[in-house]
């Protein structure tokens, strides 16, 4: 996607061979944890998952080839993961910008991404939850789910070389009841645009909405 996730792989392949920081969790082939209420640098992983117990507070999580969860309450400056999901828990919050390839994005009641969130490959899930910088990605489906708020607009952006999909239908986008997304919602591919009746959206580049009412379309 960006340059910043393929640094991300380049310096996470390299994990074994260097020393991390006093307060610094790096594994290869494990799983890279922080206990409850505990407070680290950067923990990441490669062919592992990265957990942060519930009111945690680390600086990055990263992973390629494994999962990312934020427990409840926990806190994050930014997450990064290549080939796996990532899951915020009930008011968990990401500081900064939420990178994703390759994986099911899920925000949970309460939970927040200050900055962007952004995936290529994988579905967005937001639970009342909130999004500053807007989101952005390539074949997902999204759903901003009831009472959720987005600003900063949504990108669904025109596959490229290598950004393929399993499935080739269009993404399906749903703005759920209550829901609000400031900013423009551009879509440079085809998609299917379902606006709820109570949902507040700004101005839509490249598809029709479709309303709807009730708790889903």
């Amino acid at each position: 996607m960006r340059r910043t996730l393929f640094s991300v792989l380049i310096a996470l392949s390299f994990a074994g061979a260097a020393i991390a920081g006093a307060d610094d969790v790096s594994k290869v082939n494990g799983t890279a944890s922080v206990d409850a209420g505990q407070h680290a640098g950067d923990v990441s992983t490669v062919n592992g998952s990265v957990r942060i117990g519930d009111q945690a507070v680390v600086q990055k999580a990263h992973s390629v080839n494994g999962s990312v969860d934020l427990g409840k309450g926990a806190t994050a400056e930014e997450v990064h993961t290549v080939n796996g999901s990532v899951t915020l828990n009930d008011h968990a919050q990401v500081k900064g910008e939420l990178d994703n390839v390759n994986g099911r994005i899920k925000l949970e009641q309460g939970a927040n991404v200050a900055g962007r969130l952004s995936n290529v490959n994988g579905d967005i899930s937001l639970d009342r939850a909130h999004v500053g910088g807007g989101i952005e990605t390539v074949n997902a489906n999204l759903t901003v789910g009831e009472g959720s708020q987005v600003e900063g607009g949504i990108l669904v952006k025109k596959p490229r070389m290598g950004w393929h999909s399993s499935d080739s239908r269009p993404p399906t986008i749903i703005i759920g009841p209550h829901a609000v997304v400031a900013g423009t919602m551009t879509f440079e591919r085809e998609v299917e645009l379902y606006v709820s009746d109570t949902a507040k959206v700004g101005k839509i580049e490249g598809a029709t909405p479709k309303k709807f009412s009730g708790s889903a379309p």
